[in-house]
């Protein structure tokens, strides 16, 4: 484990250090740590990967603010058409229901727990005028000094309250964006233009952080995080304006090949899996299975043999893995579950739910709210509710 600014996030460990897939997550460990000689030669690799991926930018840094513009004015746009259609009766886009969500804010938790990271280098330049604004914008990412308004803070109270703060385990491409903000913020000096292209891309409010604001909030939770993002980093007078104007005071009397590095550096916000295809590769009854797998092990030998379904005993489903997706089917068989109804119809509900029932602590707050959105499944009853104080 490593704690970051109080957020426990959830490493694990492997041999493999070479490995692509664990490369991610054994490589943000090390950095987190402060101890990886071969960062450079990573991120030079990383940039190496992100230089076939089109940017969108102009091919002239002239033509910058009118490119910045044209993207608010772009995703103003489609929210506003998002609302309508919600207006009109359309569903949530992203967040089928509150389990969805808090699958959502683990997988990006590792990001968010070194927020602003790629900006800390800026701070060996704090004489030159030229790096106020990407200091100023690094200084508000840590709250200016107030935990209060600190963005790792907020996230990681965000998790606490919620009952997420011990993450479930996390696929290792979902540390690469954290690893290359770390990376970056650590080799500043080596990687100046791209440390400006990526503040440059990353500054930009996105179409999914409004909406994303817009279905959290809607299904209970506390959205301010998000909500801080919608208002700072705005193209008039927050962080996406003065990544332009930071820009423009260290990029004047370089050459082409500056510009070029910056928008290498702009590429790499899109390495990995976007936001969008990231959650809308949700399944609940895939993470369910999952929670399920790693409970197995601690509960087999905790059943009576009097309770059976199918003929089994819970110990004898537990005790063997890949047995959970014929579990749940045989919970549904003997009416232990009612899928698509309301959760407290189902018998099995009243075993997991309330400080009174036989199997309560079993599952956390994550857990609960799994099966509790597992059963009710297309149910269109109340909204989901919480199932964490407050």
């Amino acid at each position: 484990m490593s704690e970051v600014s109080g957020m426990v996030i959830r490493t694990g460990s492997s041999t493999v250090i070479g490995n692509e897939v664990e490369g991610p997550k054994l490589r943000y460990q090390r950095l987190l740590e402060g101890h990886d000689p071969t960062a450079e030669a990573w991120l030079e690799g990383q940039l190496l990967r992100a230089r076939s991926l089109a940017d969108g930018l102009p091919d002239d840094p002239g033509g910058l603010p009118h490119w910045m513009a044209a993207h608010a004015h772009r995703v103003a746009n489609e929210y506003a058409a998002y609302l309508q259609q919600r207006s009109l009766g359309a569903p949530r886009r992203y967040f089928c229901n509150r389990a969805h969500a808090l699958w959502f804010l683990q997988q990006v938790a590792p990001t968010k727990a070194v927020d602003g990271a790629w900006l800390h280098g800026t701070l060996w330049h704090w004489r030159d005028p030229r790096f106020h604004g990407l200091i100023r914008t690094f200084l508000e990412e840590l709250g200016d000094g107030d935990p209060r308004c600190n963005h790792v803070l907020i996230y990681q109270r965000l998790l606490s309250h919620l009952g997420c703060l011990q993450l479930a385990p996390l696929a290792p491409a979902r540390y690469l964006q954290g690893a290359l903000q770390l990376a970056l913020g650590q080799h500043c000096e080596r990687f100046l233009p791209e440390v400006i292209g990526y503040n440059l891309g990353y500054e930009q409010p996105p179409l999914h952080l409004l909406i994303t604001t817009q279905e959290l909030a809607e299904l209970g939770i506390d959205a301010h995080y998000f909500q801080l993002h919608v208002t700072i980093d705005n193209a008039a007078s927050g962080h996406a304006r003065r990544s332009l104007e930071s820009f423009t005071g260290l990029a004047r009397d370089q050459g082409p090949e500056f510009y070029e590095r910056v928008r290498q550096g702009y590429r790499l916000n899109d390495l990995g899996i976007d936001t969008p295809s990231l959650i809308a590769s949700f399944d609940v009854q895939a993470e369910l299975v999952a929670a399920l797998e790693r409970k197995r092990v601690y509960g087999q030998y905790m059943h009576a043999d009097r309770c059976r379904l199918q003929g089994r005993t819970i110990n004898q489903w537990l005790a063997k893995p890949g047995a959970m997706p014929g579990f749940l089917d045989a919970l549904q068989a003997q009416g232990w579950v009612k899928r698509d109804t309301d959760p407290r119809r189902s018998r099995f509900w009243s075993l997991i739910d309330g400080p009174v029932a036989e199997m309560f602590g079993v599952f956390d707050a994550y857990e609960k709210q799994l099966w509790h959105d597992w059963i009710a499944g297309t149910w269109q009853g109340l909204a989901p509710r919480r199932l964490v104080p407050g």
